[in-house]
């Protein structure tokens, strides 16, 4: 028999198998690591592989940190098929032959590196009037949506053997690798749909560091529980202070402090026993609680 769910905190670096959803992923690490509260930063769609942080206990407070982090793929496309999803799960709506070369597909790249406009596709979880776009898209409706800002910050071909292009992708969160599949299908003139999806990065995490579930399956809890990161680590990136007892008491009780800081904002703050207490934003002179970690759990 199951013991009882137990309080479980940190961040597990999973890699996700393709053929599952990121929630059945999920669920499955929850129970194998007997948590009672678990999230992820971010959904990878079945037919795509790789890294995806999970968040278990306290550490849920900060995934939208990583959730708006940059991420990194390595994304495969057949040119000449499109597909009614952009990728491998949907009809194909056209066949056309490929007579673009890799020079062509070198040259139409610029248009796409960058900051770029995308229209979100209807096989996604955006929500319209409450419902996720894909529950329109099953029911054959189109929905109008605006397109939406990201950032391609890097975008180099990794494998170019016409139909298939191997892509290595650096972008903003927020940005649709089918999407962008298929915009550069349509600008060589022959359609294109993402065929496998890879995510290799997420802020400052790598896929090498992740685990996957078979590992963590042929682990007893103990060494399970050992594989996971602590919550500070989601942002990592905000600079850090160090509080005396009495003062990281004060925001505990959702009090502001008064408290002399480098410069304005979001700060990382810890005791001097360097134990992570939060996130505070710092104003003026004054620290205010953001985002704090609960002292007692049940």
């Amino acid at each position: 028999m199951k013991p009882a769910r137990q309080v479980v905190d940190g961040v597990l670096l999973l890699n996700k198998p393709v053929g599952i959803t990121s929630n059945a992923a999920l669920q499955k690490a929850k129970w194998l690591l007997n948590a009672r509260k678990a999230g992820h930063t971010g959904t990878l769609d079945p037919f795509a592989d790789g890294l995806l942080p999970l968040c278990f206990g306290e550490a849920t407070k900060f995934s939208a940190y990583l959730l708006d982090a940059d991420k990194h793929y390595r994304a495969v496309q057949q040119l000449g098929v499109t597909t009614s999803t952009g990728d491998p799960e949907g009809e194909i709506l056209s066949r056309a032959e490929v007579h673009a070369s890799c020079a062509d597909l070198e040259a139409v790249l610029p248009r796409f590196t960058g900051e770029i406009e995308q229209i979100p596709p209807m096989h996604s979880a955006l929500k319209h009037q409450g419902r996720p776009l894909y529950e329109y898209a099953r029911a054959g409706i189109e929905i109008d949506r605006p397109p939406r800002k990201v950032t391609i910050r890097s975008l180099e071909v990794v494998e170019c053997a016409p139909p298939r292009v191997v892509l290595d992708v650096q972008c903003s969160a927020g940005t649709y690798i089918r999407t962008l599949a298929q915009d550069i299908g349509a600008a060589l003139g022959c359609g294109a749909h993402l065929t496998a999806l890879t995510r290799l990065g997420s802020g400052g995490f790598k896929l090498e560091q992740a685990h996957s579930l078979a590992e963590l399956e042929a682990l007893d809890a103990t060494q399970r529980h050992a594989l996971l990161l602590p919550a500070d680590c989601l942002v990592a990136h905000l600079p850090a202070i160090m509080l005396e007892d009495a003062e990281a008491e004060g925001l505990r009780q959702g009090r502001s402090i008064a408290h002399v800081t480098a410069e304005p904002g979001l700060i990382r703050a810890y005791t001097t026993a360097n134990t992570f207490i939060g996130l505070v934003d710092a104003d003026a002179g004054q620290l205010a609680p953001r985002r704090l970690i609960a002292t007692q759990q049940t």
